[in-house]
């Protein structure tokens, strides 16, 4: 492995689109400028609590335990070369144009090129205060670190796209936050992640620029964006602008339908955290679902409206879409034309929704009846209360030849009392009858058939109460569960006899307790 001073820096960013011309780290709004110069500040005893050894092979940096990494990874030292910025982006949030945003507790440390021509970001967060933190103070504590650095590399494994994590540090101050927003402010220990992606850019950074009808900028972002993560799309011109924006849309589509394969509430969809690479950003508010209610949002921030429900992730992104082709409109200038990607992307979807839940359900024959068979489970999962992961992983080992046997193995796995959970008993008869039946039909060899669905439907998920364990831990310098949970999420598709543990119901004792059921922005 290469000594970090001789790995390769590309500087992509800051020398092919526009700097802020203040030097001054200073809140305020940025005009004219993709990015501001800024460093981080300077932790006052960084210690290295955790690092991914898959991410680390991937960049071709040398051993985790050196004092060049610690320093890197924690803000005390800059890369070799690099000169650190934080980058200007606006946004919509909850569904109202919020103005200039920006890397407010991010600082971008690095751009770097492996020998296999991989290129890469690296990203400190929680690592001060930049000219976009809007009179925040640009750190993070250990609790929201912990949920974004696990939860980066859980994503990876589940085979979701998204950013990753190379580093989780301690930086040796504590921080204040009111983790509920109820005004009961606390310290808390506060911490750095390094995160890692091909590119932090997202659908804000277009969106600031079209607000201040800045076009020329406007130009040379999307440019910027399409020659070196859409080269294949060729060389500027409205066309390749409109492809351009059709490959984000078809990319947003595969994430989100991702996420709802496998259970993932965002939380906190805004415009500015949504990746021109279709990658799941920022870890904050998420959660998973567990009793299967498609109307749950884990964002107490969003708890009246439910505007970034999981059932209504695919509708968000679309509108998000949307704002992203009001933003690409002045070089494009064909209204029909974007709105003909909207309209692709709303008829593809529930085509691609449909097709992915029979996958899950181990079924490859599709027939007229799908739409009503899959909605009718649906209806029944969210009645009887029944946890997604532990239900679909089940279902693998479902007989055809005794499909009633199976509804012992869901009530397992409801939330329900056992007289609440009879209620349900004739509708679950129904469907499994009729499950059967299309297993039956279909002819497939149960082994191949099990390797499948558990191909598609992971055992282990990051589920926020195993989160809090990890933070409560790590809170009395214990790291065990940490890196117990790091280990697990490596092969979540894997049965793990050893993990048997956290293949299991949310514990009782988590159903309210800060941390493990709703989350505020803070979490």
């Amino acid at each position: 492995m290469p000594q970090i001073q001789d790995i390769k820096q590309i500087h992509l960013f800051t020398s092919e689109l526009p700097a802020d011309l203040i030097q001054e780290n200073r809140v305020r709004q940025v005009a004219n400028a993709a990015f501001s110069f800024v460093n981080p500040t300077q932790p006052a005893k960084p210690k290295l609590i955790h690092f991914s050894k898959e991410m680390m092979d991937e960049l071709e940096m040398e051993d985790a335990s050196t004092e060049d990494f610690l320093n890197i990874v924690s803000g005390a030292a800059n890369f070799p070369g690099a000169t650190p910025f934080a980058m200007c982006y606006g946004g919509h949030q909850f569904g109202q144009w919020a103005g200039q945003l920006g890397d407010g507790r991010a600082i971008n440390i690095a751009e770097i090129e492996t020998s296999k021509g991989n290129r890469w970001s690296l990203q400190l967060k929680g690592s001060g205060r930049t000219p976009y933190s809007r009179g925040a103070d640009g750190l993070a504590v250990l609790r929201s670190s912990i949920r974004e650095y696990l939860m980066s590399e859980a994503m990876f494994h589940l085979g979701v796209p998204t950013t990753r994590t190379l580093s989780l540090a301690l930086s040796g101050t504590d921080v204040l936050r009111d983790v509920l927003y109820n005004g009961n402010p606390a310290y808390e220990k506060g911490a750095i992640v390094c995160r890692v992606a091909p590119s932090f850019i997202r659908f804000g950074n277009f969106e600031i620029f079209a607000s201040r009808e800045d076009h020329e900028n406007l130009k040379n972002l999307t440019d910027f964006t399409i020659r070196h993560y859409y080269p294949y799309l060729g060389e500027p011109s409205k066309s390749t602008y409109l492809a351009f924006f059709k490959e984000v849309a078809f990319k947003s589509l595969d994430m989100v339908l991702d996420w709802q394969r496998v259970g993932f509430v965002h939380g906190v969809m805004n415009t500015d955290n949504l990746s021109i690479l279709g990658l799941t950003i920022d870890f904050g508010p998420y959660g998973w679902l567990e009793d299967y209610d498609p109307g749950w949002t884990p964002n107490t921030t969003d708890a009246q409206n439910k505007r970034y429900r999981f059932d209504n992730q695919p509708s968000i992104v679309l509108w998000n879409l949307t704002q992203l082709a009001n933003a690409l409109y002045p070089l494009i200038e064909d209204v029909k034309a974007l709105e003909a990607v909207l309209e692709e992307f709303r008829d593809e979807y529930p085509k691609r929704y449909q097709q992915m839940m029979l996958q899950k359900l181990g079924l490859s024959i599709q027939t007229i009846e799908d739409a009503a068979f899959i909605q009718h489970l649906v209806q029944i999962l969210y009645k009887a209360k029944v946890d997604m992961t532990l239900f679909f992983r089940n279902l693998a080992d479902f007989d055809p030849n005794n499909p009633l046997d199976f509804t012992v193995q869901i009530q397992k796995v409801s939330y329900l009392s056992p007289n609440n959970f009879q209620d349900t008993s004739f509708q679950w008869k129904n469907w499994l009858q009729q499950y059967a039946a299309r297993i039956l039909s279909e002819n497939v060899d149960p082994a191949e058939r099990k390797a499948r669905m558990n191909a598609t439907n992971p055992k282990y998920v990051l589920r926020n109460y195993m989160a809090q364990l990890a933070i409560d831990a790590a809170d009395k310098d214990d790291y065990s569960v940490l890196n117990e949970l790091a280990e697990l999420l490596k092969q979540p598709y894997s049965d793990q006899p050893a993990m048997e543990k956290w293949f299991a119901k949310r514990p009782s004792w988590a159903d309210h307790k800060v941390g493990c059921s709703m989350l505020s922005c803070s979490s």
